[in-house]
């Protein structure tokens, strides 16, 4: 299978290594630097760009609006929350941007994991409780995209009345849903619902239980890919790439006040906690997966780096695809200059490789 590789823009230039924060203040959206971003990543060969999601992050579905404008190829996986907005509604804003981008975007759903961010946007239920919502919320989902008649449902969270949309995805059967969470609830829900399950970029061992524990958990005759996020550290030859690792790990450190864990708080997110443990335990697994910066900033989202020349990356990339993964999700902290180098250096060597391997397994058959 092809691989996918999906990027992650941002409204501002901003990364751990300017910020300790999601935002940075009333100029949060800068036009021409979303512009040259998306394009950036188009010209590097990404399939998709991510656009992350908090309570306070600007609105993504406009975000990708703006972005698909400037593009003509890059496709857009939109962070989304379930909870804030009627099922309903959802499925007809993403249906109608499905349309005008020309079948170019994708849905991750978040459901998230930290209460302080959910009470935020005023919801007060617990973590369990919110998945059971997301459950309910993807049902209706995809019944409003798929159903060719008015329907019903009644569940503990949603209740509709012949409910439906006259606008229809382009993509069929429906847009793709990607989904996130590393707790049983989690695993449980997006094994029904997605087509894609995200994971944090965690050693190849963890990965390959993760992806039975999710195979495990879906219903009959169900199929589901991979996806897994780290961050590629590049230099020429692979001592300047770990320099350049320390380099980063020291600045961040820096912006927290020298202090090697970012809180003494315990994240509530289950897929944090697993990252902080392994980085517990050891700073390099497998070839060249790096931990510390997990650390460092508490282990806020995707923050385990793949420290090495160009060719060592890729390589250490191509062993999550032979683990079974086929979306690779990679970005920098120069998000706009790493985009572009990985476009220029480990993309092609990636693809390179993985078309190799999938021509020696037909042959094989053959």
């Amino acid at each position: 299978m092809p691989v996918e590789f999906i990027g992650l823009i941002r409204t501002k230039p901003v990364s751990e290594l300017n910020s300790t924060t999601s935002t940075l203040g009333d100029d949060i959206i800068d036009a021409a630097y979303v512009r040259e971003f998306a394009k950036a990543h188009e010209q590097a060969g990404f399939d998709k760009v991510l656009i992350g999601y908090s309570s306070s992050s600007p609105d993504g579905f406009t975000v990708a609006s703006f972005a698909a404008a400037a593009t003509e190829r890059l496709g857009f996986l939109i962070a989304h929350r379930p909870g804030f907005v009627a099922p309903t509604l959802a499925a007809r804003k993403a249906a109608t941007l499905d349309h005008f981008t020309n079948g170019r975007i994708a849905i991750h759903i978040i459901t998230g994991g930290s209460d302080i961010d959910q009470q935020k946007d005023g919801d007060w239920l617990d973590h369990d409780n919110r998945y059971r919502r997301t459950d309910e919320y993807l049902e209706i989902v995809r019944r409003t995209w798929t159903s060719d008649t008015p329907f019903d449902y009644e569940g503990e969270f949603y209740r509709v009345k012949d409910a439906f949309s006259a606008i229809k995805p382009l993509q069929k059967p429906h847009i793709p849903l990607y989904f996130g969470g590393a707790s049983t609830p989690a695993v449980k829900v997006g094994a029904k619902h997605s087509n894609v399950y995200a994971l944090w970029g965690e050693p190849i061992a963890a990965v390959k239980e993760r992806i039975a524990e999710v195979r495990a958990a879906l219903p009959p005759g169900g199929s589901i890919r991979f996806s897994v996020s780290l961050r590629p550290i590049l230099g020429a030859t692979e001592q300047e790439a770990w320099e350049k690792a320390h380099s980063i790990l020291a600045r961040i450190q820096e912006l927290r006040g020298g202090a090697k864990i970012a809180s003494t708080a315990r994240p509530q997110a289950v897929g944090s906690q697993r990252l902080l443990d392994f980085a517990a335990k050891n700073e390099v697994y497998d070839k060249r997966l790096w931990t510390p910066i997990a650390a460092a900033t508490g282990a806020a989202g995707n923050t385990t780096a793949l420290v090495g020349t160009p060719e060592q990356v890729a390589e250490a990339l191509v062993d999550y695809y032979d683990a079974g993964v086929t979306t690779l999700l990679i970005r920098g902290f120069d998000p706009l200059e790493d985009a572009i180098a990985y476009g220029r250096d480990v993309i092609p060597l990636v693809r390179k490789q993985v078309a190799q391997r999938d021509q020696q397994a037909v042959a094989a058959k053959s």
